[in-house]
This record gives structure tokens, sequence and C-alpha cells, in this order.
């Protein structure tokens, strides 16, 4: 049993480093795929344009956004199952896990908002887009204080 536990904490800061990189991906396409929103509202639906920015959007959350969540997902879990110390008595990473089921709820959120552009069935406005673009930024800050300074 030893030898597993010290195999697992081997390959602990790569698994780190894997969650790291798959959150900065995430956070990217979160980032990006609403302002690909604000530029969509103004093309008229049914043009080259609006066809262009669907393919865009889909192969944004296709290929980088959702993948990106789900590796964030197991590598983050992976972490916690190899340290499960951070789990018990520690506020900061309760809250961290609420804040991270808040932002896989706007990853949800797009998706539908992606499917309704996908169907020119859009009715928002940019402005709707441009405050939606800064949730995950909020939501970010929020997780980094929690992880890096740990105030609870």
């Amino acid at each position: 049993m030893e030898n597993d536990s010290a195999w697992l904490w081997s390959i602990y800061p790569w698994v780190k480093a894997l969650h790291v990189m798959a959150v900065i991906s995430w956070m990217a396409a979160l980032l990006y795929l609403p302002r690909l929103f604000v530029n969509h509202c103004e093309a008229q639906p049914g043009s080259v344009t609006s066809e262009v920015f669907k393919g865009m959007e889909r192969r944004l959350a296709q290929l980088i956004m959702t993948p990106a969540m789900i590796v964030s997902f197991v590598a983050g879990l992976t972490l916690l199952a190899i340290n499960p110390a951070l789990v018990r008595g520690s506020g900061f990473m309760a809250v961290k896990l609420v804040l991270v089921v808040v932002l896989a709820g706007v990853h949800v959120a797009m998706l539908r908002w992606l499917r309704e552009f996908a169907e020119d069935r859009n009715t928002r406005p940019q402005r709707f887009y441009r405050i939606a673009n800064e949730v995950p930024t909020v939501l970010m800050i929020a997780i980094v204080i929690m992880i890096v300074v740990r105030p609870f």
C-alpha cells in the first residue's frame, strides 16, 4: 500500500499541471465564446457571416471548451482522490467546488445559447452577451482566490 501511495504522490504534480492547463483552456473558451456571440448578433440569420460564426462557435465548444472542462474535472477529482485532506475541514475547497459547479452551469448555458444561434433562434441583444462574458471572469477570480489564498 505504501508503494501505491508513493506512486500516487509521484504523479500528483503531473496531474496538477494537467489540471491547470485544462482550466486555462476551458477559461479561454468560456471567455471567447460570448465574444463570438456578441459579433454573431450583428449577422443576419442565414447569411454567410452567420454561418461562419456558427461553425466557429460549434468548433470552439466541441473541440476545446467541453473537452477542457472534462479534463479539468477528471484531473481535479484525481487530485482530490490523491490528497483527500484538501476536502476534510477545508472551507476554501467547499467554496471552490461550489463555484466550479456554477462555472459548469455557465458552460451549459453557453451551449444552450450556441444551439439557439445554430437554429437562428437567438433573441438576446449584444449587451446580454457582453455581460455574460464577465461571469466566467468573476467566477475565475473567486476560484483562484479560494485555491491560492485559502481564506477559509
